[in-house]
């Protein structure tokens, strides 16, 4: 009843407030103009920034009133600090987000926000503090600590390996939910398909984390309450703190339902995998900044120019996610690592062969600059 009444709070008041973020964007003009960067966008008249306001306002509403009335989403493994921790850090990044899309900072300052925001999240408490070995045993990552300073009587301090890895992950989870947002709906949906699983999985044995289960059915919820104004052709875009926002609260998510990084990663493989490509293409091939300068040779866009329809490559990718989700909820151990193994397979493949059928429909074209 918990779960069902969560996400339909959610739903709701995201979907209300989306409208209404609209509005307010609109009239601001605070709008992403199709005109800016014609090689990349995919819409043609101004749309409204600004909507992941709505999923902040939305997700941290619920989950507090639900804090403070049922307390069904605070105990042994989710602390009131961590809840604290990703409030403050969602808030960092929404104001970056709100100031970026108004006035298009440069990457040097919009990267500001997000390492701020994974440094508070590590500060409250959230952690990785070990990873399953798919060959037996597990990784102990927080045996290294480095004391940092003493508060009434309590030492807080650094867990060197934990930490780090943290940090690294919650940073990189933003950057793959702010790369593929490209298309209408694609990182909503695909964020609501990412928290029902873990949902799914907080119930199951050996997780069993109750208030785990809640935070992501609330995050869900959220999530398609958005999509609702955010659907092709959408009415509202995530905007910078959105697209940002949605990686934050999901990779928090899989690291407190126990650590499951590699259901993460099976969850967001496809998105993972094309911004693992993008920056080593940038990098390495192009000799540019992976942070600098978008372009047009993402996976969604390649599908597009192999003569997917908009809605059609969303979905697609929406059938992708699922059947990441569903080998998650099937495989253990060494079969998530083969899974993996297969998936950056596929991706590779894949990948291949939507850059020869792009070029032989338009010989010449190398997908922008």
């Amino acid at each position: 009843m918990n779960a069902a009444a969560g996400f339909l709070l959610a739903f709701i008041i995201t979907t209300a407030l989306a409208w209404f973020v609209a509005k307010l964007a609109g009239r601001w003009r605070v709008v992403d103009q199709p005109l800016a960067a014609p090689d990349r966008k995919v819409h043609s008249f101004p749309v409204p920034l600004l909507g992941g306001i709505a999923i902040f306002v939305g997700f941290f509403g619920v989950v507090a009133y639900y804090s403070q009335s049922a307390g069904v989403v605070t105990g042994l493994h989710i602390l009131p600090k961590h809840l604290w921790g990703m409030f403050i850090g969602a808030l960092l990044i929404m104001l970056g987000g709100y100031l970026d899309d108004r006035y298009n900072l440069p990457p040097s300052r919009q990267i500001i926000f997000p390492i701020m925001a994974a440094a508070v999240l590590v500060l409250s408490g959230v952690g990785i503090r070990q990873l399953s070995n798919p060959f037996g045993g597990t990784l102990v990552l927080d045996q290294i600590n480095l004391p940092l300073v003493k508060w009434h009587g309590v030492v807080y301090q650094l867990t060197l390996w934990a930490d780090l890895l943290t940090f690294v992950w919650i940073l990189g989870m933003m950057y793959t939910t702010k790369f593929l947002d490209g298309l209408d709906g694609l990182v909503s949906g695909i964020t609501a398909i990412g928290s029902i699983t873990i949902f799914v999985l907080s119930l199951r044995p050996p997780v069993l984390q109750s208030e785990t289960a809640q935070l992501a059915i609330i995050l869900a919820g959220a999530c398609a309450g958005f999509l609702v104004w955010n659907w092709h052709p959408a009415r509202v875009f995530l905007g910078e703190g959105g697209s940002l926002l949605t990686g934050f609260l999901l990779g928090t998510l899989a690291i407190v339902a126990g650590s499951k990084i590699a259901t993460a990663l099976l969850i967001m493989g496809i998105p993972i995998l094309d911004v693992v490509w993008v920056i080593v293409r940038r990098t390495l091939i192009e000799h540019r900044s992976p942070f600098r300068t978008a372009d047009r040779k993402h996976l969604h866009f390649r599908l597009l120019d192999v003569g997917f329809s908009h809605r059609g490559a969303v979905v697609f990718l929406y059938l992708l996610t699922l059947a990441g989700s569903a080998t998650t909820l099937f495989f253990q151990g060494q079969q998530k690592v083969m899974a993996l193994a297969g998936l950056a397979l596929v991706m590779l493949v894949g990948g291949a062969i939507l850059v020869l059928a792009v070029r032989r429909r338009r010989p010449g074209w190398s997908g922008g600059q």
